[in-house]
């Protein structure tokens, strides 16, 4: 990695190494969980927003909350229905000042209004009296208590659902979530580190306080604060002295880049994308930006079906300014020829005289993860996707044949 430079005062790399450790303190909490993390470290900084998107029991939810636990700042965070009233969000009405003065003003202490660090799980199911009021209040930060607008102190909402939305109303809201990162399982990359940690962490909820006492079985699960909000803040401010002249041609080629091959991508989100740059070299306590700070550049897409090309488009760059070696995305037909194998060898097995049941499985096991991974980095292909489907049903004929 590139050695940075010493230019920044001592509270600037003193809340720099604090953010540091936050990041390791989740580090030895999480397997394969690093670059959330760091996603979620640069939003904070940046006063930008976040999405995760993943399947239940990626850890989105107790990720977000450590993190949130770490910081000392006012938070809110709640789950979202498609029942959940505005009330429970923004705050109820003052019935008082209401039947005194006929005014219509909220009670916003300790609601999302207030609140500096927001979560907001399975975002997408909030009703479009919620959705609208949160857009103004992340965009412009600024929430309408009546007629009198009220400046929100949000620095950065954390939104948490299972995959990006279809629907055209939800994708505008959507393109406010500046970054997004994309959870998946990693027990078939990870499994012996997952169950180590995991087993620890269920060790300690068996010693937490019995169920039935909530406020204080709550406070042992809680995080004790590394760094305090207000430092975040003055951090933030140091943004503007990143100097960002040495890669502003490459950020120009590479903005053209994504808009050649028709990949969704606004305006706002372009010249936002300019200050995740400055972030990500302010995170690593450099005042000059380089190529390896494309990094974030990878997670402000719109629309999940162009994944790929901004990982195309970003990764050379990163690599060639000495950044971490990325994952690299296989092409459909080297996963259709790893299909192929997995398939035709699994039929050999079975024709084989071969009976156990973990042979189709494991077959239909690893064509399944084949399948996701297309999903995933080529969603359009879908010729791919139905001669994968084919494979499997085969399989499962196979099965059933067996069984008859």
């Amino acid at each position: 990695m590139t050695t940075p430079h010493r230019g920044w005062s001592a509270e600037t790399t003193g809340t720099i190494n604090r953010l540091d450790a936050v990041r390791n303190r989740l580090a030895s909490r999480y397997v394969g969980r690093d670059l959330p993390v760091r996603l979620l470290q640069l939003a904070l900084i940046c006063r930008e927003h976040v999405l995760l998107l993943g399947e239940p029991g990626t850890a989105k939810t107790d990720l977000v909350q450590r993190f949130a636990d770490l910081v000392n700042a006012d938070k809110f965070a709640y789950m979202l229905t498609r029942f959940t009233e505005p009330s429970e969000i923004f705050g109820s009405l003052d019935m008082a000042a209401f039947r005194n003065d006929s005014k219509y003003r909220i009670h916003t202490a300790g609601m999302l209004p207030r609140a500096q660090i927001a979560f907001l799980d399975e975002i997408f199911h909030g009703s479009s009296a919620i959705l609208n009021t949160l857009l103004t209040l992340i965009n412009e930060r600024t929430f309408h208590n009546g007629s009198k607008p009220v400046a929100a102190r949000l620095l950065t909402l954390i939104g948490a659902a299972n995959e990006s939305p279809e629907d055209p109303v939800l994708r505008a809201f959507a393109d406010r979530l500046l970054l997004r990162v994309e959870l998946q399982p990693i027990a078939a990359d990870h499994l012996g580190e997952l169950l180590d940690r995991g087993w620890s962490q269920e060790i300690e909820r068996l010693r937490e306080t019995p169920p039935g006492r909530d406020e204080e079985r709550l406070a042992t699960r809680r995080e004790d604060p590394i760094l305090d909000i207000d430092e975040v803040v003055r951090l933030s401010g140091v943004l503007r002295d990143v100097d960002l002249t040495g890669v502003r041609g490459h950020y120009e080629d590479v903005i053209r880049e994504l808009l050649a091959a028709n990949v969704t991508l606004s305006d706002r989100r372009v010249v936002r994308g300019w200050k995740l740059v400055a972030g990500a070299a302010l995170l690593r306590g450099a005042e000059r930006a380089e190529l390896s700070d494309f990094w974030p550049l990878m997670h402000f897409w719109t629309d999940q079906a162009d994944v790929p090309v901004f990982t195309e488009v970003v990764q050379s760059r990163v690599e060639t300014g000495g950044g971490d070696p990325l994952e690299r995305v296989e092409e459909v037909g080297t996963l259709l020829f790893r299909a192929d194998n997995a398939y035709k060898q699994t039929l050999d097995r079975l024709n084989g005289g071969e009976t156990s049941p973990h042979v189709l499985e494991r077959g239909l096991t690893e064509l399944h993860r084949i399948r996701l991974y297309l999903h995933r980095f080529h969603p359009a292909e879908t010729d791919a996707d139905g001669r994968l489907n084919q494979m499997m049903n085969s399989l499962l004929a196979r099965s059933d044949a067996n069984v008859g």
